[in-house]
């Protein structure tokens, strides 16, 4: 039996961060803001209406995972135990519950919930309820997160009157673990694939390097931003996470680390390239269908030959027997479709042309009338799901098609990757999505038997297995791996502890089988608890199952940065200075994760710069990008300031 602090109602908790939500993410960011951040948080959850219903239980084990990952955390931040957050438990999450969590008091909000209406209505509420507020929200729809962005701070401005809102710690971040995890979970079903951040309308490009081979030169790229556990003797590694110690990934390491490790795998920092609002190339393409998918290739060629005979008839009857070749075609066409006199007083040439003709136009009519069944069913079978198509091979094969999914599959579409969906809810949210870009998906349980041989996994690059349940994914996993032994897998795993016993198991049967896991609340948690901190996260890059996080920072502040060189700056294995905003503070971009309007040569405004000296000195007013681990940003923030002494985000342009 698990228990929790019961709140006392109208007890304040000043300075406090209040999360709000139903599942997995909840949890790891209760967990993030309590062991990294050392703040004080209210956990609000959704419960039965019954004592001892399903609801009552998922809150006794959703407290009971905090408590253990606390626990797990205790050692290996600061020695000493820390306690659980304070949970309130609601049927609705109101105006009520809100003032009892203490919203009123608090510093920060972060509305977490699955479902994005439910985020949307606690927003608003607790925006009336406390105009500086800073918000989280957790939203898929990307379009209405930017839409309700600026309604949000503009609410908040409208209800304190004379104040400058510039002046308010009014900050709104929609974010979406959607769109957080996708890229990287992309990228473990494609070799070679970049882990990409932008900032300032430039890509960063984080690539995973395999470890050389023995007497190669390792690529460190523009810097090594981690050393990897996998080596030249063993590619697999160990798959590590925080809790692994020295045996799991090595992040920010310093040189005389990476001279001294010439055999390990890496993730460098490869190329800074410019990326404009253009939107790719082939996106347009996709809608609409193709000539080729309209009709068969049989149909197109007949109607190629029978349109060249006609053409040709009409040539010729212009050339034998009429001046003008308006005329010559006029009659041609008449002639094909019978409804022209009988050439009887005509010359001789005319008569075999015509007779020609009417052939053609015999073999024409039952083209035509297969181009309209053929156009005709292609229309009604565009709303239907297409099946792999034969001789498919080298492609991915995606299980489940709910929110992350469904962004995974955009972003495997993008990369021009052949992708094959499989399926079990023909309601989920990614079916229209697979249905418009023309994606073959297979309905049915993962789990069956000849449902994954319907997606051809014998002839398959990778799996990428990526539904809710752990232990569907890990049954999916194995009868895949027991089809084709050497198939690179991802899993989407949610514990740490699980993934590490998934991963030994797997390797130890397939050895040379590439095998990884990843867990979406783990890649997202850290970006939500930074927003809430109000610091500005451009991206989070997964390295095995550890995150590294990329931040904008303003050097004021933070003794650790400031007057020192880039050299003296850096600290290995917690945080360092990869670029420097050039652009003056009144000129400087809000976000810097915002994609700019296109811009040419001499036209394009002072921004960041990455190639620094590093005796360069950090001064007050510069802003830096910098690459960070969990801990290490913590640190490099420290504790909050308090509400009278605290800037905006906006402001100060974290």
């Amino acid at each position: 039996m698990v228990t929790f602090p019961q709140p006392t109602r109208g007890a304040a908790r000043p300075e406090h961060m209040i999360v709000a939500g139903d599942d997995a993410l909840a949890e790891r960011l209760a967990t993030e803001l309590r062991a990294v951040y050392r703040e004080r948080v209210t956990l609000v959850v959704p419960t039965g209406e019954r004592p001892g219903s399903v609801g009552q239980a998922r809150v006794s084990a959703l407290l009971r995972r905090i408590q253990d990952v606390i626990s797990r955390t205790d050692d290996t931040l600061t020695g000493r135990a820390l306690d659980v957050p304070r949970v309130i438990e609601a049927v609705e999450l109101d105006e009520a519950v809100l003032a009892e969590a203490g919203v009123r008091e608090a510093a920060a909000l972060a509305l977490v919930h699955d479902d994005d209406e439910t985020n949307i209505h606690a927003a608003l509420a607790a925006r009336r309820l406390n105009p500086r507020l800073r918000l989280v929200i957790r939203l898929y729809n990307r379009k209405l997160g930017q839409h309700l962005e600026e309604l949000l701070d503009q609410a908040a401005a409208l209800a304190v009157p004379g104040l400058d809102p510039a002046a308010l710690d009014t900050s709104t971040t929609v974010l979406s673990d959607a769109d957080t995890a996708a890229p990287a979970l992309a990228a473990t079903a494609v070799a070679g694939t970049s882990k990409v951040v932008q900032a300032d309308g430039l890509l960063l490009r984080a690539v995973e390097r395999t470890p050389p081979g023995h007497g190669e030169p390792a690529d460190t790229g523009l810097c090594t931003l981690a050393l990897l556990s996998s080596t030249t003797n063993d590619p697999a590694g160990t798959e590590g996470s925080d809790a692994s110690g020295q045996e799991g990934p090595a992040l920010l390491p310093d040189d005389d680390t990476v001279t001294a490790a010439p055999g390990r795998g890496a993730v460098v920092l490869e190329a800074v390239t410019h990326t404009g609002s253009t939107p790719p190339s082939g996106r347009l393409t996709r809608r609409g269908l193709p000539l080729g998918q309209l009709f068969s290739r049989r149909l197109r060629w007949t109607l190629a030959g029978l349109s060249t005979s006609v053409l040709g008839l009409a040539i010729a009857t212009w050339q034998t027997s009429e001046p003008h070749a308006l005329h010559a075609a006029y009659l041609t066409l008449l002639d094909l479709f019978a409804i022209n006199d009988p050439a009887l007083d005509e010359p001789t040439s005319r008569q075999i042309l015509q007779l020609l003709t009417g052939l053609a136009g015999l073999l024409f009519l039952p083209v035509l009338l297969a181009t309209a069944l053929e156009a005709l069913g292609t229309f009604r079978t565009a709303s239907a799901l297409r099946r792999p198509p034969r001789g498919l091979s080298g492609h991915v094969v995606l299980l489940g098609l709910g929110k992350i999914g469904t962004r995974v599959l955009s972003r495997l579409t993008e990369l021009d990757v052949p992708v094959v969906c499989v399926e079990e809810d023909p309601e989920a949210r990614g079916i229209p999505l697979a249905r418009r870009l023309r994606v073959p998906v297979i309905l049915g349980d993962v789990t069956q038997e000849g449902v994954l041989e319907a997606a051809k996994i014998h002839r398959a690059h990778s799996l990428l297995a990526l539904t809710s349940h752990d232990t569907t994914n890990l049954e999916a996993a194995l009868y895949a791996r027991s089809v084709k032994p050497d198939l690179r897998t991802a899993l989407r795993l949610y514990d740490d502890d699980f993934a590490k016993a998934v991963y030994r198991t797997l390797r130890a049967a397939h050895p040379r089988a590439l095998t990884r896991s990843r867990s979406v609340s783990t890649l997202a948690a850290p970006a939500f608890a930074s927003a809430m901190m109000g610091r500005q996260i451009l991206g989070a890059v997964p390295v095995e199952r550890r995150v590294l996080l990329f931040a904008a920072l303003n050097v004021s502040g933070h003794p650790q940065l400031e007057s020192r060189t880039i050299a003296e700056s850096f600290r290995p294995g917690a945080w360092r200075v990869l670029a420097l905003d050039t652009a003056e503070p009144g000129e400087r971009l809000p976000d810097l994760g915002a994609v700019p309007r296109a811009f040419e040569g001499s036209d394009r405004p002072a921004g960041l710069v990455w190639d620094l000296h590093p005796g360069y000195v950090l001064r007050p007013q510069d802003r830096v990008v910098i690459a960070a681990t969990r801990q290490g940003l913590a640190e490099l923030l420290g504790r909050r300031p308090r509400s009278g002494t605290q800037n905006s985000a906006g402001s100060n342009g974290a």
